[in-house]
């Protein structure tokens, strides 16, 4: 039924524990399908090893040229054979009830239709709570309705696969980064809801090497890939063209060392005019703010 999926790039000194906690699921209709991303490490070796284990559950393992962690969940989308789609980074895990709760779960989601899939909480692997949640049993509601519920920070959705075929990540030449908001957020533009409840079935953490970690600079590296997330909340939240010009500045701010004006206003679809109006603001409010502080 379910199939968590894990992009993994030289990661193979810590992937073992992710598969561990697989082999210790209570339920085991689900299948591992791994992309792995280019690595250079002994990851294959240890694939083809567990392969041969009798894990009760089918490994696939696919090793491909680098190109970033959305394009292997392109891959892996294409290439399910699950109802569901389960995302697991190789340095997280799942507690051994993960999969049983995440079917009881969707068993009892009626409107099927009208649902992108369903999520549940993440913990720390010392059981702290990541991120806000409500006080009820479930939710149904968007990805872009969950402040207004109070649901914050990073969560374990597990979507439809049928669902993510409709919206695969944009690719850029050259770029190896979209954030999962611009999809994610694509699906709750168009109304699709997730069923939100308060139960743990993802166990993280950030490390040094992950994405989290690296910031801001993940976006500036990939240019196109941040203008398009921002275009696109830009939108999603109806802003004026005051608010967006003002949201857009700070775009300009990541990305002034790299490109020059015409270039940022060009990725934005905006007005070089407009963006270089608040530039100015900005800089003539910093100039003031210094010359107060004297």
């Amino acid at each position: 039924m379910i199939t968590v999926f894990t992009p993994l790039y030289n990661r193979a000194y810590i992937v073992e524990r992710l598969y561990i906690s697989l082999k210790n699921q209570t339920i085991k209709d689900f299948e591992w399908l791994v992309i792995d991303d280019g690595s250079t490490d002994n990851a294959q070796e240890r694939f083809e090893a567990w392969k041969k284990q009798d894990n009760g559950f089918d490994i696939r393992y696919i090793k491909c040229e680098n190109g970033g962690k959305h394009r292997a969940i392109n891959k892996g989308v294409l290439l399910a054979k699950g109802e569901l789609f389960f995302i697991v980074d190789s340095d997280d895990c799942l507690p051994e009830n993960a999969i049983k709760t995440i079917i009881e779960i969707e068993k009892g989601i009626e409107n099927k239709a009208e649902f992108a899939g369903l999520s549940g909480v993440r913990r720390t692997f010392d059981d702290k709570l990541i991120g806000a949640t409500f006080e009820s049993d479930y939710i149904d509601a968007t990805a872009l309705e969950r402040d207004r519920y109070g649901i914050k920070g990073d969560k374990s959705e597990v979507f439809y696969t049928e669902i993510l075929k409709k919206y695969p990540f944009p690719e850029f030449e050259g770029e190896k980064f979209v954030t999962e908001d611009v999809v994610w957020s694509r699906i709750a533009f168009d109304g699709y809801k997730i069923r939100w409840t308060n139960e743990a079935i993802y166990i993280g953490e950030y490390l040094d090497d992950g994405l989290t970690s690296q910031g801001r600079n993940i976006y500036i590296n990939s240019p196109l890939g941040y203008a398009l997330y921002v275009k696109q909340i830009a939108r999603f939240k109806n802003m004026n063209t005051k608010e967006k010009i003002a949201y857009y500045y700070y775009f300009y701010y990541d990305l002034k060392e790299k490109f020059s004006l015409r270039e940022i206003a060009k990725m934005l679809d905006t007005s070089m005019l407009l963006l270089g109006s608040k530039v100015v603001e900005m800089r003539l409010r910093q100039i003031l703010h210094n010359i107060l502080r004297k």
